[in-house]
C-alpha cells in the first residue's frame, strides 16, 4: 500500500431521507454508499425493536469494519469491490467494482457515517464533513415517497419508522455535528461538492 492516500473522503451525513444519497449521486464524484455494508436479514446479530422488527437505525445492523476496510483501499489503491444491497429484500445481490478514475476525493454517505468518522480521520483519509439540514417534516415527507416508491419495507413499517426517525432527527443532526460534521443547506452542499468535483481530477501529464 503507498504510503499516502491517492484520494480522500468527503462524507455526507444527515437523517434518513434528508437528501444526502441523491446531493452524493449527483456530485460528479466517485460515491461509495456505505448502506451498502448492512447485515442480511437473516443474520442474528441485528438488533431488533421491542415488538420484533428489525432495528435498521441501530448502528449494529450494518458492518462498520468492512465499510471502512473498502473506503481504505479505494483511497490507497485506486478501486475497490462493494456489495450490491437490496434493502427491499435486506440480502446482497452482488458486487460491484468502484474506482477512482483520476479523481483525488471521493464522497461516501449512510445513516452511520458518524460511525466511521473517528477511524477515517485517525488514517488520514478525511476531506471533509458535512451534514445535511432541514426541516424534520420536509425529510419525512422525502423518505415516505422514496421508500414507497423503492418498495423498501411495508407501508405499516415505513410509517411507524418515519414518526420514530422524526422524532429523533434533531438528535441525528446533533450528533453529527459533535462529530465534526459541518451543518449545511442541501444548496450549500451542493455547490459545495461541485467546486470540488471541478477541482479533484488530477491533471493528466503534458497537459497545459
Amino acid at each position: 500500500m503507498p504510503d499516502q492516500p491517492l484520494a480522500r473522503v468527503i462524507l455526507i451525513g444527515g437523517a434518513s431521507g434528508s437528501g444526502k444519497s441523491r446531493l452524493a449521486e449527483h456530485s460528479g464524484l466517485p460515491l461509495l454508499r456505505l448502506d451498502d455494508f448492512y447485515r442480511e436479514g437473516d443474520d442474528p446479530a441485528l438488533p431488533r425493536l421491542a415488538s420484533g422488527e428489525v432495528d435498521w437505525d441501530d448502528a449494529r445492523s450494518w458492518h462498520l469494519d468492512r465499510a471502512i476496510e473498502a473506503l481504505e483501499r479505494l483511497a490507497y489503491e485506486g478501486a475497490t469491490e462493494v456489495p450490491a444491497y437490496d434493502i427491499g429484500s435486506s440480502s446482497i445481490t452482488g458486487s460491484r467494482t468502484l474506482a477512482l478514475g483520476g479523481h483525488r476525493c471521493f464522497v461516501a454517505e449512510g445513516i452511520f457515517v458518524a460511525d466511521a468518522i473517528e477511524a477515517i480521520r485517525e488514517r488520514g483519509l478525511l476531506d471533509d464533513a458535512l451534514c445535511v439540514r432541514r426541516s424534520r417534516w420536509i425529510t419525512m415527507g422525502l423518505r415516505f415517497l422514496r421508500d414507497v416508491r423503492e418498495a423498501r419495507k411495508p407501508i405499516p413499517t415505513l410509517l411507524r419508522r418515519g414518526l420514530r426517525l422524526a422524532r429523533r432527527e434533531p438528535g441525528i443532526v446533533r450528533a453529527l455535528t459533535e462529530r465534526g460534521f459541518r451543518p449545511m443547506s442541501v444548496r450549500r452542499i451542493r455547490a459545495l461538492l461541485a467546486a470540488r468535483a471541478g477541482l479533484a481530477r488530477e491533471v493528466e501529464p503534458g497537459a497545459a
